[in-house]
């Protein structure tokens, strides 16, 4: 949890389920682009990335990565 590669990858588990999440969001209101309440669809998202990090955080105990099962390589 202490390596740079474990931020990285939690932070773009994040940002991917920040966006899965808002696209969810806008798709269960099938509304159309312009009909979105962009608030609360960035509030979902927001959500969910947060819970993202903090799963992260709470199953980083033994493995390097941000998963349960996952090691994240320092290398670049």
């Amino acid at each position: 949890m202490f390596t740079a590669a474990f931020w990285r990858s939690t932070g773009e588990r994040a940002v991917r389920t920040a966006a899965q999440a808002t696209i969810g969001a806008i798709g269960a209101d099938q509304l159309g682009l312009l009909d979105v309440d962009w608030g609360q669809a960035a509030s979902v998202g927001g959500l969910a990335a947060v819970l993202a990090v903090l799963t992260a955080v709470a199953t980083s105990g033994g493995t390097e990565g941000p998963g349960l099962t996952e090691t994240v390589s320092d290398r670049r």
